[in-house]
């Protein structure tokens, strides 16, 4: 069956944050499309990228802080196009930003961002990209230098251009969501923001009034302290991507760098913090 795909069924426990570094190890590997599910992720890869010991090097799958299994099988090609047709649905924060892809149409808000999802993150039906947005309506963005760190689709850095940000770094260390920023930004007119492939390690010696960071609770509590020689005095740091009961972690690694705790949304048990130098 040539031009088919491999399906990998993943069943984690718990799912985050091993699901997004299972997505990242895969990605590497040639797996170009991922559903995020309630019990983990199905995952694809074309045909002619398969090796029957493809998974042999996953290290994620040999971690004993996590339970993977999975199931997989052949499938026919699919038009990646016509499914985000059917499941992709545009979405409202708090009545003033929408997000949808270039076939829905066109909401009355005061934000209306468009994006073509494909298999990058931020959407803004994941509860953290919900309320990184939600964040980004409540407060000032008028000349301020941003940094939207792992930024999946750019959303939240488009949406910061759209409220007056004067400079934007979007970066994200996984290629595909490189490129896909990429092409969000154009579609939207955001041409100011500059998009890089890579980590923390490209941060060195740079300097913000706003860090924008919707990854998961471990990056976080390692790249806190690089985050925070990177903010200004007086700025803001935004981090979400772990659920409440991190938060107690990440307030404290927080405070070792001096920065204080103002406030939080909640939803669905995963947090979107404001901290401040």
């Amino acid at each position: 069956m040539a031009g088919n795909y491999f399906e990998f069924q993943f069943k984690i426990e718990p799912v985050q944050p091993a699901s997004e570094i299972l997505i990242a190890e895969l990605g590497y590997l040639g797996f170009e499309s991922f559903v995020e599910n309630d019990d983990g992720i199905t995952a694809y890869i074309p045909e002619e990228e398969y090796e029957e010991d493809i998974l042999a090097n996953v290290h994620i799958l040999q971690s004993e802080d996590f339970k993977i299994s999975y199931d997989q099988k052949e499938i026919e090609r699919v038009n990646w196009n016509e499914e985000w047709e059917k499941n992709f649905t545009p979405i409202l924060v708090d009545d003033h930003c929408s997000v949808r892809a270039p076939f829905h149409e066109k909401l009355d808000v005061d934000f209306d961002i468009v994006i073509e999802p494909k298999m990058s993150f931020g959407t803004g039906h994941h509860a953290t990209t919900h309320m990184m947005i939600q964040h980004i309506l409540k407060n000032e963005w008028e000349g301020k230098s941003v940094l939207d760190m792992g930024c999946g689709t750019g959303v939240l850095a488009i949406l910061a251009a759209m409220k007056g940000a004067r400079t934007i770094d979007a970066i994200d260390i996984d290629n595909w969501c490189y490129l896909n920023t990429l092409e969000n930004i154009s579609r939207n007119d955001c041409e100011h923001i500059n998009v890089e492939e890579g980590g923390a390690e490209l941060l060195e010696g740079r300097e913000y009034d706003i860090i924008l960071a919707n990854i998961n609770r471990n990056i976080l509590l390692r790249d806190i302290p690089v985050y925070g020689k990177n903010l200004k005095e007086n700025g803001q740091l935004f981090l979400s991507g772990f659920y409440a009961g991190d938060l107690p972690a990440i307030k404290k690694a927080c405070a070792e760098i001096g920065l204080n705790f103002i406030e939080n949304f909640e939803r669905n048990d995963w947090i979107a913090a404001k901290f401040s130098r």
